[in-house]
């Protein structure tokens, strides 16, 4: 059974007709991706599904009881005074159960209440631990964690976090939420590396279905199994998104031909009915031409559409930069009145014609490491020494060097101002900026126009060396793959700061991480997926080196890295010891069992039922610890 289906959707403001005729099924567990360019509707079809908007034709209908999450893009007021109270309104039910079950504890104590608050204390105390009684907090700080917050924002208010943060907070509440679909609106735009791949570790596990927007191709890779594009129709397809983009060309490979074909068929047909309408065989004639007039009617094919209009760009390097474009010597990023740099690099070497990523969390100084690139920020100590022959660009991450009150035409004129103003509007039409959009001031743009708009002065630059702080920020897929396109084939050399796993990994030659925890940028020669691997391998083999070590009053553990292979020996002791956390944990699990029996028919006694629930904790901690053990093992052994 489909938790959403809709039929022959349709949405209009005024007389823009927004998408049409569209139909659709979520079924349980789904993980689909909506794409397309940006206006096509993909929010607004969201809005329709959840229920915040209404079609101007069509039909929605939802499983009945279904509970939706659904995160826009911005997050709106948030109840809750602080980010943990926010996130403990997730648990309304649960809270409630422990309220019941505080005052069921006070009632035992009074002898008249005693009888029927036991009786009831133990049926509420199996459902609390049923809605995760004693585990809540841990999920609340894992989920906070994952997202990228520290423990010192937990109990800061919802006033005092930014909007970015907000949203965060936000898709903390739904995820804790659990609900049977997450409909998600970008829910990357204010995640790090490091969260997103937490978001999509979490999302491959998670039993309920998710619909998601987004421009994050590699996020997309990692959670979608099936693509809808809004054309403005949907177009569905299986898989994920670079398996859509092998699909798209394949099917319009196919429907070029099939319209081929069908066009000399018609050709043919009507050359045959020109030639016999009069003449000999005037029946043959007409009966074809009747025939040709049904599938003209019915049948008749129009040209595939390849794509939506494109953004148009080039870039070139006007001169040859020196082979050496940076060197660094013992330098400390930072400013000298917080007292102490962000981070301290190793000596940094970087040649002409290389693509080298700064990656690390949000906060960790890779802007402020571009800038002192740049000479706009003084090092915290150490030297930057740059190339010869070079021409450089920066692209501003918040687009700080367009001028707000400028139209696009004046903004093009600073940066050419040979330039005429008819070639300037035909220039400003390669980045999707026509009519009287050119008049437009800067001011009114979105963020997505922005960008493009940031990309035409780029190209207008002729740099040899380029400083991009996140270049795909509010792009649509279509300009992501664009300008992709375009820096793979650029002739000069890329500094890029950028959260887009898919961009790097296409570009890169070298990755720069920004580890704000050791307050060192660490550098790894290499694309982006060896470099996860290489730390996926490092994780394991900091697992792998865990032992046992004996103790006078119980196992401790100790992580130590190794670069062997597990011996037999070693393999054989680490499942021997699998194999007594199984038996302990099988006999703890029937002790947790006894007790649950036990509070479900308590005592008659307040003292020992509040004995029991104690002893219910602590065993429910040691199966975890154990559980925790076990697993770690289970790691060195795969």
């Amino acid at each position: 059974m489909s938790l959403i289906s809709a039929s022959d959707l349709a949405k209009s403001f005024g007389a823009d007709d927004i998408f049409d005729n569209v139909s659709l099924s979520i079924p349980k567990r789904a993980r689909v991706a909506i794409v397309g360019p940006n206006g096509i509707g993909k929010t607004t079809l969201l809005r329709i599904l959840v229920g915040l908007d209404d079609p101007t034709q069509g039909k929605v209908q939802r499983a009945k009881g279904l509970r939706i999450g659904y995160l826009p893009q911005k997050a709106s007021v948030l109840s809750g005074d602080t980010l943990w109270k926010q996130c403990m309104l997730a648990f309304k039910e649960l809270l409630a159960v422990q309220a019941e079950l505080h005052q069921l504890e006070k009632e035992m104590a009074d002898s008249q209440k005693a009888p029927e608050a036991l009786t009831r204390y133990g049926s509420r105390q199996t459902y609390f631990e049923h809605l995760g009684g004693y585990t809540y907090e841990v999920r609340i700080r894992q989920t906070l964690s994952g997202l990228g917050f520290e423990e010192s924002d937990y109990h800061r208010p919802i006033t005092q976090l930014s909007g970015g943060q907000r949203t965060r907070a936000l898709l903390a509440k739904l995820l804790l939420d659990d609900p049977d679909l997450l409909m998600l609106d970008e829910p990357t735009n204010h995640l790090d590396i490091g969260a997103v791949e937490w978001l999509e570790s979490y999302l491959k596990d998670w039993e309920g279905a998710v619909v998601i927007v987004s421009h994050d191709r590699y996020f997309l890779d990692q959670v979608a199994q099936q693509v809808w594009e809004m054309t403005p129709a949907i177009e569905v397809y299986r898989g994920n998104y670079s398996a859509y983009l092998q699909q798209r060309q394949e099917r319009y490979t196919r429907r070029l031909a099939e319209y081929q074909a069908q066009s000399e068929f018609i050709e043919k047909e009507e050359e045959f009915i020109r030639r016999n309408i009069a003449g000999q065989n005037t029946n043959q004639a007409k009966g074809r031409q009747r025939r040709l007039s049904r599938l003209l009617e019915e049948a008749r094919l129009l040209p595939p559409v390849k794509e939506p209009r494109r953004m148009h760009m080039r870039l070139d390097a006007s001169s040859r930069s020196g082979d050496l474009v940076l060197r660094t010597y013992a330098l400390q990023v930072g400013y000298h009145d917080e007292g102490k740099p962000l981070f301290y690099c190793p000596d940094l070497l970087l040649r002409r014609r290389e693509c080298t990523a700064v990656i690390g969390p949000n906060g960790s100084g890779k802007t402020t490491f571009l800038k002192t690139i740049l000479e706009k920020s003084p090092p915290f100590a150490g030297e930057v020494h740059l190339g010869a022959s070079l021409k450089i660009a920066y692209f501003a991450q918040a687009h700080e060097d367009l001028n707000e009150d400028k139209t696009l035409m004046q903004e093009i004129a600073l940066v050419a101002p040979n330039m005429l103003p008819a070639e300037a509007r035909n220039y400003l039409a390669k980045y999707l900026f026509t009519g009287e959009d050119v008049f437009r001031k800067v001011a009114t743009l979105s963020g997505g126009e922005r960008g493009r708009l940031a990309l035409a002065n780029l190209s207008l630059s002729d740099a040899n060396l380029l400083l991009l702080d996140e270049p795909t920020n509010h792009l649509d897929l279509p300009t992501q793959e664009v300008l992709q396109s375009i820096l793979s084939s650029y002739r000069g050399t890329i500094i890029l700061v950028s959260h887009d796993r898919y961009l790097i990994d296409a570009l890169v030659s070298q990755i720069w991480d920004v580890d704000p925890q050791a307050e060192t940028l660490h550098v790894f020669k290499g694309s982006y997926t060896e470099f996860k691997a290489e730390k996926a391998a490092k994780t394991a083999q900091i697992l792998s080196g865990l032992k046992e070590e004996p103790s006078s009053h119980k196992s401790s553990r100790t992580v130590k890295t190794s670069t062997q292979a597990l011996s037999r020996n070693q393999e054989r002791r680490i499942r021997s010891r699998m194999s007594r956390l199984e038996s302990s944990i099988d006999a703890l699990e029937l002790d947790l069992k006894h007790i649950s029996a036990q509070l479900e028919g308590p005592p008659d006694d307040p003292g020992k039922v509040q004995q029991l629930g104690q002893t219910y904790v602590e065993i429910q901690s040691q199966i975890d610890k154990l559980l925790s053990e076990w697993e770690s093992l289970g790691l060195q052994c795969r």
